[in-house]
């Protein structure tokens, strides 16, 4: 029986507005290389947006690399790692020959192969091709094999769809490369499992939204989505990251699972439990499953209050956490309140007015509350009434890109 833990999404580096979260990220990873430790973990998956940022501070290339060397328990337990819509592919590709040696894979663009061989910890790299890799770990009899599929932009997807930008061209393509390397690769005599960083859904449904921390990951021809079905029968376990809280998308053809991110890193996540799933899995058997909750981190609160004294005894009896607060009054906060407020807690991050009895009067139908809402929200709230209709497709395509290249 093989034991893996799938994590993703954890974006080192992450702030939350003037806030940093590298000392909490610091503490979940602890937590989770002793979850590693304690259930005898043999594989670890890391399933993209490894850091926040295309350029990463030192603080979180360092927490990065020491975490994986503890993960890997020195080259004894394979860590693998893919690039995410936060990650530059570069960056990612460009310490694999010397993490290889600890038995850490880095996998960032569609056109690499990891080179075969077999390292001094024992995990051999039995055979790989653009997209795939098989590997032998020390102690277990079958292989493992992966089907690898990281975040690809438009430039990197070029390469596949050339100069075509029909919708279902992206679909198209990767559901044939899926298909084509579980066909000639996996067999039911080892594990076969999949690791994506992609926004997959059950053709017909209506889509998970995605974290307001999140950049919208845009396809060509405005391709959201991608369907359950494309991930090949013989898989046994999909891997998935880029929705920041634990779901099972589907059951079919195999568990597909977001495993959450470590912390939460917007309002949009408040109250989210977040976790690691642990998976057990043999060849020709279903993967059995379950997350495990990480405890770690400030948690993110939204409150809202109308009277001073119950915020104050509320931010008392919370001092460990982040919080935005709404913050009903007649007219407006004054000076000698908010200062209060302020100054009773080092985690508020918003202190939001909400002024009753009275309507907005800009004809937007914005509130204070409306704040805490994405932009790609508050845009097509202020197209509506600006224009009278709501933006279409292409137009909201053009601001999320816009956003997205501005973060």
């Amino acid at each position: 029986m093989l034991k893996l833990l799938h994590s993703a999404d954890w974006h080192l580096g992450k702030r939350l507005q003037e806030y940093s979260r590298l000392p909490e990220q610091q503490l979940v990873l602890e937590e989770m290389i002793a979850i590693a430790d304690r259930e005898a973990v043999d594989l670890v998956l890391l399933a993209g947006d490894i850091f926040d940022s295309f350029n990463p501070s030192h603080e979180a290339v360092e927490l990065l690399y020491k975490t994986l060397r503890r993960l890997s328990k020195d080259g004894k337990r394979p860590v693998i790692a893919i690039s995410g819509n936060h990650d530059s592919t570069q960056f990612i590709s460009a310490p694999d020959p010397l993490a290889r040696e600890l038995g850490i894979l880095f996998y960032s663009s569609y056109e690499q192969v990891v080179t075969p061989g077999k390292l001094d910890s024992g995990l051999e790299i039995k055979q790989s091709s653009p997209g795939f890799v098989e590997l032998k770990l020390p102690h277990h009899p079958f292989p493992v094999r992966i089907i690898l599929a990281p975040y690809a932009n438009e430039v990197l997807l070029k390469t596949y769809l050339g100069e075509e930008d029909k919708e279902a061209a992206l679909r198209e393509v990767l559901d044939k490369k899926w298909n084509a390397l579980a066909n000639q690769y996996c067999d039911d005599a080892g594990v076969n499992l999949f690791m994506g960083h992609f926004f997959f859904m059950r053709e017909g449904e209506k889509p998970e939204a995605e974290p307001e921390s999140e950049r919208p990951i845009l396809h060509v021809g405005g391709t959201q989505a991608l369907y359950t079905h494309m991930i090949p029968d013989s898989i046994q376990y999909a891997a998935l990251g880029h929705l920041h809280r634990y779901h099972a998308v589907d059951k079919q053809p195999c568990p597909v699972v977001y495993s959450s991110s470590p912390l939460a890193y917007s309002f949009s996540e408040a109250n989210q439990e977040k976790q690691v799933v642990l998976v057990e899995v043999k060849p020709n058997n279903p993967a059995q499953y379950h997350p495990i909750a990480l405890k770690k981190g400030r948690p993110l609160y939204q409150k809202t209050f109308s009277d001073l004294a119950d915020t104050l005894t509320w931010l008392e009896e919370n001092p460990y956490c982040f919080v935005e607060i709404i913050y009903e009054t007649a007219t407006s906060i004054d000076a000698e309140t908010r200062k209060t407020i302020m100054k009773a807690h080092d985690g508020i991050v918003n202190l939001i007015p909400r002024l009753t009895g009275q309507q907005d009067r800009d004809g937007t139908g914005l509130q204070a509350a409306d704040l805490g809402k994405d932009m790609g929200t508050l845009f097509a709230r202020f197209y509506q009434s600006a224009k009278g209709v709501a933006p279409n497709k292409e137009i909201s395509a053009l601001f999320n890109e816009i956003i997205s290249q501005n973060e």
